[in-house]
């Protein structure tokens, strides 16, 4: 196998331009490929993993003197490229879901979360589960190792305590909760009951704040903006998809072609956080926008899923952040900024417009594809008009 930076870029920037990238991209591809070759040269001109890393690990720019996150991006993704070309012989174009977090280098914790891997998927939990209770234990596990500790035997209740703590740098106190029901599973599978005992005394509750929605006003932005040409047809399928339907991301992420049934105007989907199977109406202006992405805008592919990148690789959107980002910027170009719009939003939205609708509960929690009818109370939050009906008047004697 060629081994030389020159003769693996030469075959990286082939797969490149064959998948359809755009010039400028391979144009980056190329600028990097140039430094590497550059760098490789200097130090026997043989391309090896060792040599990438330490590549890869120049992220200060010459220019500034300072941490560059583009440099970073770029030698990271050109190193990856490579070593898996030195070990398998191909290019993998493949996207790569973020936010996966570190994995624990010493052999005791790799081999327990192989373990929890397997046990998690012995037990067939659904595919974003398993994502965010094996998150949550490699950041524990990676947590211990930046403290010295490299076996399970060295954690102690306090270790807990202080991993918890660590978090608030970047999660809200109110997110807490999340991280600790992923968490407590994982030490359960570890048979260590101090640590689960200590992750109980944290004492960490669920918050129940009220719920935003959308106002009348802005929703119709949403709607007339989608219907324009402002935005492409895959971001207004998208956003009026999550709008009318309430559709976790994950859902939309999954959806297939083959889900959609264009004379009936339903999809029909089985959830991938329950597992069970959900048929929705789609609205007229849903089901138009869908058929002028597939019809007209949506790159040719072999991935059957409905909503692809933009830009080569053309393989299904990688993860809720995808999704994230496109709302998002729908609703910028239709001038609605002052929401923080994602699926769970719009989830919450839904919920509260067929409550406002009077629609019974049992039928809304159907809707969400809700596992339990009893999640749906927290929707109630958002219905203030018959929440006001609730309040008691105040005795006439009280008043004096």
């Amino acid at each position: 196998m060629d081994t030389t930076v020159t003769q693996i870029g030469d075959v990286v920037v082939a797969e490149l331009r064959a998948a359809g990238y755009m010039e400028s991209t391979i144009g980056n591809y190329e600028k990097s490929i140039k430094g590497l070759a550059k760098f490789v040269e200097e130090r026997g001109g043989v391309y090896t993993p060792s040599l990438g890393a330490e590549f890869a690990s120049m992220t200060t720019s010459p220019r500034t003197g300072r941490f560059s996150v583009q440099r970073r991006f770029d030698y990271g993704r050109l190193v990856a490229l490579f070593d898996v070309y030195i070990n398998t012989g191909r290019v993998d174009l493949s996207v790569h879901k973020r936010g996966g977090g570190r994995q624990p280098a010493s052999s005791e914790f790799a081999s327990l979360i192989t373990a929890w891997e397997a046990d998690m998927d012995d037990r067939g939990l659904a595919p974003t589960t398993r994502s965010s209770y094996g998150r949550v234990a490699r950041s524990y596990l990676v947590f211990l190792e930046d403290r010295g500790v490299i076996s399970l035997d060295g954690a102690n209740a306090a270790s807990v305590f202080e991993f918890l703590e660590s978090l608030l740098d970047r999660w809200a106190k109110s997110s807490l909760f999340c991280l600790v029901s992923n968490l407590r599973p994982f030490l359960t599978f570890t048979d260590r009951r101090d640590l689960v005992n200590a992750v109980n005394l944290t004492g960490i509750k669920r918050s129940h704040g009220i719920l935003p929605v959308l106002s009348d006003h802005d929703e119709d932005l949403v709607v007339k903006g989608c219907m324009s040409e402002a935005v492409s047809a895959r971001d207004a399928a998208l956003t009026l998809l999550a709008l009318t339907t309430g559709l976790r991301a994950c859902d939309i992420i999954a959806l297939k072609l083959a889900d959609i049934d264009w004379r009936g105007q339903t999809i029909g989907i089985v959830q991938q956080k329950t597992n069970n199977p959900l048929t929705l109406p789609l609205a007229a202006l849903v089901t138009a926008k869908l058929a002028a992405y597939v019809l007209d805008e949506r790159p040719k592919s072999n991935d059957d899923h409905v909503f692809l990148r933009s830009v080569a690789p053309y393989t299904r959107l990688a993860d809720h952040a995808s999704i994230y980002v496109v709302i998002a910027e729908t609703f910028r170009k239709v001038g609605v900024t002052d929401v923080k719009a994602g699926t769970q939003f719009l989830r919450h939205n839904a919920a509260s417009r067929l409550l406002r609708a009077s629609v019974p509960l049992s039928t809304i929690s159907a809707v969400l594809g809700h596992a339990s009818p009893e999640s749906t109370n927290l929707y109630m939050s958002v219905d203030e008009d018959r929440l006001l009906e609730c309040v008691l008047a105040v005795p006439g004697g009280v008043r004096s």
